[in-house]
């Protein structure tokens, strides 16, 4: 027996050194080996909470949190671990409970989350009116350069900037391309560089994109199904989160989009990076351009609960304003669920179904604008939240939200509508990618170094149109020295 809890502590050891190297999978792999040596060891769950917590799998935190608590209720640590898992989780009121017993600063910021989500609840409207209501775009002009008035004019100029700033006109002073009533290539290449270099595009311009994407993709079925002409190319790209830089990488490596190169951006753009506004607006310019050759699908995050809390809507305020943030809301709703390529490939941002019934018809038909959020249950939470697992069947998923499917779900679902495999992201690969489920489902992920603190690579797939997969590995490029979560407004997703 003493050997036994000697080798669990070594174990226990080779997990810290996991945690502090930034490998969580192996971490969880050394605790749980301590666990079945010495299963009586608080400190142990404890540790794996604090992997699972780093892996996005907070469910699986809270479980091993609630166990070391059981058997060492003065675990401070098991206690906070559980409450920032709740706090992911938007469970606040469980998160409070756990705060009271430690953590004054952290339960102060619990208690403002708690009161600011239920404030937002009482006001809510079952259709509340559209952010667009009361934008004139048309009236929203430009105001001549200042060359083209005479130098006696300037005060009659800066008597007019005064006069129509509160129609946002576009001033003589803004530097960037004008944009006028359709999108060109000009205006995007200007917008890459002024996000480069921490600019900002104007506000018309803001809500002239966020706009015109909104009508689009509310245009688009729930699942776009798109075949790649010969000679041309497409892009399967993941995650991004607000990593603008990164993104860059992508194409600055593979090509940007055009007219014959494809690209699917598979959700999860926006939250914990800091240049999520950067990101949103360059990948709905492109699909402006190129309506037919640039597909973006819904994730997880592109929802309002989450944008809440992981520094979307704080990076609207902070960058441009309110409104910008309820009309990327608006937009973010009306985004399609899945795109099926080439009548192979099911892209998708998370996963399968809870019911082996359910069909690439039973997608087709749903309708994404009656219900705009994807709530806790039903096809689109699924097609949002669910992961893979190793093992056949089902179960709840270590996230805490929605469901985990086996291989057998996977070779069912394809077999089924005639699919070659499912593409999805929505979770951390080490290597940027992973084939698994017997090649029937691949997990791509496009943000390397996640949240700055991951260490993994980046990862995106080509495909001609011969639909042969080409992954691509890359890694995290340097950014200006802008934390993630700067624009968390709370500072328990900051941390």
């Amino acid at each position: 027996m003493a050997s036994a809890s000697a080798e669990a502590l070594e174990l226990k050891a080779k997990g810290n050194a996991a945690i502090a190297s930034k490998d969580w999978k192996t971490a969880v792999d050394f605790y749980t080996q301590a666990i079945e040596l010495d299963p009586d060891q608080a400190l142990f769950y404890s540790n794996r909470a604090q992997a699972h917590i780093r892996m996005e799998a907070y469910g699986a935190a809270i479980e091993d949190a609630a166990k070391a608590i059981e058997i060492d209720p003065a675990s401070v640590k098991a206690y906070y671990r559980r409450a920032i898992s709740n706090v992911a989780l938007l469970k606040y009121k469980e998160a409070l409970k756990d705060f009271k017993t430690d953590a004054r600063l952290k339960l102060n910021e619990c208690e403002k989350l708690i009161r600011k989500i239920e404030f937002l609840k009482a006001i809510e409207q079952s259709d509340p009116p559209s952010a667009a209501e009361g934008l004139d775009l048309d009236s929203m002009g430009s105001l001549p350069h200042a060359p083209h008035f005479g130098r006696g004019n300037a005060k009659v100029l800066r008597l007019n900037v005064s006069k129509l700033a509160q129609h946002l006109v576009v001033e003589s002073e803004y530097d960037g391309v004008l944009l006028e009533k359709e999108m060109t290539q000009e205006f995007v290449d200007d917008m890459i560089e002024r996000f480069k270099n921490g600019k900002k595009i104007h506000k018309k311009y803001a809500y002239q994109i966020i706009l015109k994407a909104k009508e689009i993709f509310h245009a688009e079925p729930t699942m776009p199904e798109v075949a790649i002409p010969d000679g041309n190319k497409m892009t399967i790209c993941g995650d991004t989160h607000g990593q603008y830089f990164d993104l860059l990488e992508i194409f600055r490596r593979n090509g940007f989009p055009t007219g014959t190169h494809a690209y699917l951006f598979n959700g999860d753009f926006v939250d914990r990076g800091s240049w999520s506004t950067e990101i949103a607006f360059l990948l709905f310019s492109y699909k402006w351009l190129f309506p037919n050759n640039f597909y973006i699908n819904r994730g997880n995050h592109e929802t309002d609960d989450m944008n809440r809390v992981y520094g979307f809507e704080g990076e609207c305020k902070a960058k441009y304003n309110e409104r910008t943030f309820k009309l990327f809301s608006e937009t973010f709703s009306a985004l399609p669920l899945a795109t099926l390529v080439g009548s192979k490939y099911l892209v998708l941002h998370g996963g399968l179904f809870s019911d082996d019934k359910v069909n690439l018809d039973d997608i087709r038909k749903l309708n994404r604008h009656l219900k705009k959020q994807p709530g806790q249950e039903g096809l689109m939470m699924e097609m949002l939240w669910t992961d893979p697992q190793p093992d056949p069947g089902r179960r709840p998923s270590k996230r805490g939200v929605g469901q985990q499917f086996g291989p057998d779900v996977t070779k069912t679902f394809c077999e089924r509508n005639g699919l070659e495999a499912i593409i999805r992201s929505h979770e951390v690969r080490m290597g940027g990618y992973e084939v698994e489920h017997d090649g029937r489902c691949i997990t791509v992920f496009s943000a390397p170094n996640y949240v700055d603190t991951s260490g993994n690579k980046g990862a995106y797939i080509n495909l001609g149109s011969d639909y042969k997969l080409e992954h691509n590995v890359f890694d995290a490029v340097e950014h200006p020295p802008i934390k993630a979560m700067a624009y968390a407004q709370n500072s328990l997703m900051s941390m």
